[in-house]
């Protein structure tokens, strides 16, 4: 099986691009082509595969096997693989996801993908759509009380279900500690994505990712999205921010016109291989 191994701020899956390759197992292989150790080492395995509906359709699983809805980290990395690949000349791209349709515009320069703007949608605010059992429509900083300390807890989905927590440090929380407690908590049916955020000022917050099913990750595209719009939620900034993330700044708006959110950020290719 061919591959290519791609990242979005660090955040790297690989990519197999099944308008020419197989693959039967992608929850077994998944498991086996991220592991770090025996495998290719990555944060899992993203298919791209024909659609009727759009221009393409992308399929992603995280390092465990579970398959993910959306990634927009991935979603970005699909767009300059198709583009530069030459599996499309188009600068304007519709990829289907497990969260639907996502619009992906590239900003491509002497035939280079330099950045991709990925239209994320709508956040879903309804605790039910989420899903979480938390009481009330909306959840924005509800308290729930992870290993005896109380938490303001603002959950959404943008696509896949998130909690996110502000805090006054993110590099100094126990991500790994609180991250894997809250993603499994009887509170998310289908577990939950878990951020970690500081507002260092109304166009800047820094965030932590705890990714369900891969653990804490070097960027999150979806969490990024999901993290600005629930520092929107609770005042704490502007519909336009920049995200600084372990693996670099991706920049978020929530368009007020809209209701869409977008992130636009880099994609870059790391090596081609077989496995």
């Amino acid at each position: 099986m061919r591959f290519t191994k791609m990242q979005g701020l660090g955040n790297d899956y690989i990519y197999v691009n099944c308008l020419e390759e197989t693959v039967p197992d992608p929850v077994e292989t998944a498991r086996k082509i991220s592991d770090r150790h025996f495998g290719v080492g990555s944060d899992g395995l993203v298919l791209i595969l024909p659609d009727e509906e759009a221009d393409f359709r992308m399929r992603m699983f995280n390092s465990d096997g579970s398959e993910s809805e959306m990634c927009g980290n991935a979603a970005r990395c699909v767009g300059k693989y198709i583009h530069d690949r030459g599996l499309s000349d188009k600068d304007e791209i519709r990829l289907m996801t497990g969260a639907g349709i996502k619009t992906l515009k590239l900003s491509v320069r002497d035939g280079r993908t330099e950045s991709v703007r990925v239209d994320m949608g709508e956040p879903i605010l309804e605790a039910e759509r989420i899903p979480t059992t938390l009481t009330g429509l909306k959840v924005i900083n509800t308290p729930v009380e992870i290993l005896g300390e109380t938490y303001g807890v603002t959950c959404l989905s943008m696509g896949n279900p998130h909690a996110v927590i502000f805090v006054e440090d993110a590099d100094h929380t126990d991500v790994h500690t609180i991250g894997p407690v809250i993603e499994n908590y009887p509170l998310f049916p289908r577990k939950t994505n878990v951020e970690f955020v500081t507002v260092n000022d109304r166009g800047n917050l820094r965030m932590r990712v705890w990714e369900r099913g891969a653990g804490e990750t070097m960027a999150c595209g979806t969490g990024a999205c999901a993290s600005l719009v629930a520092a929107v939620l609770n005042g704490l900034c502007e519909r336009k921010a920049i995200l600084q993330l372990n693996g670099g700044p991706l920049t978020v708006e929530w368009d007020p016109k809209t209701n869409h959110v977008f992130q636009e950020g880099p994609a870059e290719f790391v090596f081609d291989g077989v496995y």
